[in-house]
């Protein structure tokens, strides 16, 4: 199968957390979430599982493009799991919503996914309240894009403990996390499991009290924000520098997140 091109020479270390930059790029030092961090968030939070479960990378991108990338208030960051599981679920995050941005006038913002390698699910569900809305479980491969729009509460699931997984996302600048409510109900509304043969099934989290639909699905090509399912999505910014103004700006396109469907 040929590799995935992310479009930007930007690339995990191989055997330990960290990302290497190529010629002409940038990037911070990787951060590393342990497991110790999101343990709060998990079916089981005694479960034993890599000590280190991702590591991450916000802002990287070509030099040249560190310019527009700051006037246009876009952000480009790059995530590595480990491979293994955590307990009986895959290697995840703890689920947060995207921080209100004074820059898109008080709207959470909503972030733009690529899977460069490994399998991942996107899970996302419209509130972290007690009735969490629809739930939706996205089956995601190398070179598949995934929206989570503005206001979804949401994680990254590795489907396949086997491998390491790494993807690539456009957010907005001001990025920020809020936690709270994920908190509140120690985690998501649906916990993914592993069984056998590495299927995953999905328990329901009871702390949220309506039960809710869960929606599994394969991603689908985004026509709305004009996405070519065949390219990078850096490499579609490089060619359309505002074609992912919508990020920091999803205020702009406000009836597109209407009933969305990921």
């Amino acid at each position: 199968m040929k590799k995935f091109d992310q479009g930007i020479r930007v690339f995990p270390v191989k055997g330990k957390p960290g990302f290497e930059y190529g010629h002409g790029c940038f990037g911070p030092e990787a951060e590393n979430r342990t497991l110790e961090s999101i343990r709060k968030s998990l079916s089981d939070p005694n479960c034993e599982g890599p000590e280190i479960v991702y590591s991450i990378a916000m802002d990287v991108g070509r030099k040249i493009h560190k310019p527009i990338l700051e006037k246009l208030h876009l952000l480009y960051g790059v995530v590595t799991y480990a491979a293994g599981r955590i307990g009986k679920e895959p290697v995840r995050s703890q689920g947060h919503i995207h921080k209100k941005s004074a820059y898109a006038d008080n709207w959470s913002t909503p972030e733009v996914y690529e899977i460069w390698s490994g399998e991942a699910i996107i899970y996302m569900q419209e509130t972290a309240n007690d009735d969490p809305g629809r739930c939706f479980a996205v089956y995601a491969k190398s070179g598949e894009v995934v929206i989570v729009p503005p206001g979804w509460a949401h994680a990254t699931i590795s489907a396949n403990p086997d491998e390491p997984l790494t993807f690539g996302a456009w957010c907005d600048r001001d990025y920020g996390f809020d936690y709270d409510d994920v908190r509140a109900h120690k985690g998501l509304a649906w916990f993914p499991i592993l069984g056998k043969n590495n299927k995953i099934s999905w328990k329901h989290n009871d702390a949220y009290i309506k039960s809710s639909e869960l929606i599994e699905k394969s991603p689908r090509i985004y026509k709305e924000f004009d996405i070519n399912p065949d390219k990078s999505i850096y490499a579609q910014f490089e060619e359309e520098n505002d074609k992912f103004r919508f990020v920091p700006l999803p205020q702009s396109v406000e009836d597109k997140w209407v009933d969305f469907v990921p």
